[in-house]
């Protein structure tokens, strides 16, 4: 199957929606058509969503759209956005008022154009601070991130984010990740542009990275170990637990499968919900992160994951970045004690490791309420002490 033809198609400005989901919800029809232009053949399909409770049957529909090209993640996006925001969770309902967002696309080196996206103290509050965050596989940068950059950026720090090529909203194939070593260059270029923008001149520079996304913030740290003030991991995955890593022989086979067919969707992956939220109804809300990649991973991309993880390893006693670790101390998806195992590890002079008891993986979005809020806390507290460093 050539996925190739498909990448280098450029959607057309078709409405997402059938002529029958213009007209009111009881005309809609029970299988909608899907129109794809003639000579195009997409090779591979999406898993289907379990439908998401309490929303329409149209939005349900939306959700369920083929999410390979950004076009329809964007639109597919826009339809959830006032969902998002209504939902039942401490980081919408306490978000923080008055905080001035920008969203923006930019063209980067490699010609992909990548989704951005800013959040600034509100107007007269001095800054800090910049952070640049670093999502997880699979995530984006405008769900959950939303509520916790608002917190942030409302203790007087700049808070930027982007979506990596293939994920959320920036452009590539949805979920693969041909080369870690050129996404976290991707990383760079961006971060490189919005740390020299004028209106930041002279302000500390921090990058933090949750889970996949800390690999990324490390693979980033080693490429140019002086370009930050400091590095927040949560939950990092920055080493493959022994007890889980394929074998020697499976991983070779893994390896000759990638080159052949590197895009198709092969390795199967659990439903991660249930390990990463120890809040059951904080868990229920995962669904709504429409436009997160929860497929089958692409052969290529899980070849990649595990690569990196091991050039992470050999490399973790050059990570000399100030340097703070959070981890659930019952993650079952990122093992806390490679985090320890980092902290003990680098070279660094100024590190903190911080281990929640019972917290689960996803410490910044799926724990109870005040947890959520002690380690945002956890976080501007080792942000203002570095910033009064610099």
């Amino acid at each position: 199957m050539d996925l190739s033809r498909a990448l280098r198609y450029q959607p057309l400005k078709l409405p997402l929606f059938p002529p029958q989901f213009q007209n009111p919800i009881n005309h809609l029809h029970p299988k909608p058509t899907i129109l794809v232009p003639r000579g195009t053949r997409l090779m591979v399909t999406a898993k289907k969503r379990p439908p998401i409770e309490g929303v329409s049957e149209e939005l349900n529909w939306i959700a369920n759209q083929n999410l390979d090209f950004a076009y329809t993640r964007r639109q597919v996006r826009s339809a959830f956005v006032e969902v998002q925001q209504q939902l039942d969770h401490c980081l919408f309902k306490l978000a923080p008022t008055g905080i001035r967002t920008e969203e923006w696309y930019e063209r980067n080196s490699r010609g992909l154009q990548i989704f951005c996206k800013s959040w600034m103290p509100k107007q007269g509050v001095p800054i800090k601070g910049v952070l640049c965050f670093c999502h997880g596989y699979g995530d984006t940068c405008v769900f959950f991130f939303e509520g916790i950059a608002r917190r942030i950026a409302a203790s007087g720090y700049a808070v930027y984010a982007m979506d990596y090529p293939g994920f959320g909203l920036s452009e590539g194939l949805h979920g693969y990740i041909p080369s870690f070593d050129q996404l976290a260059d991707d990383v760079i270029e961006q971060y490189t542009k919005i740390k020299g923008r004028p209106e930041l001149k002279g302000l500390p520079h921090f990058i933090l990275g949750q889970s996949m996304g800390g690999a990324v913030t490390l693979k980033v740290h080693l490429k140019e170990p002086y370009a930050w003030d400091g590095v927040v991991l949560v939950a990092p995955m920055c080493k493959i637990a022994e007890d889980v890593t394929p074998p020697a022989a499976a991983q070779k086979i893994l390896i000759l499968m990638s080159k052949v067919m590197p895009k198709a969707k092969l390795i199967p992956q659990k439903d991660l919900a249930e390990l990463a939220f120890r809040d059951p109804i904080k868990r229920k809300m995962a669904v709504y992160n429409v436009t997160c990649y929860n497929d089958h991973v692409r052969l290529k991309t899980a070849v990649e994951l595990l690569q990196a993880t091991k050039d992470i390893e050999m490399q973790v006693e050059k990570v000399s970045s100030p340097l703070l670790i959070l981890h659930g101390a019952a993650d079952k998806v990122t093992d806390p004690l490679v985090s320890q195992y980092l902290y003990e590890k680098a070279s660094s002079k100024d590190k903190t490791l911080k281990l929640y008891p019972e917290g689960y993986h996803s410490i910044l979005e799926g724990e109870p309420d005040d947890r959520i809020f002690s380690v945002l806390d956890d976080i501007v507290t080792w942000l203002d002490s570095r910033c009064a460093l610099t």
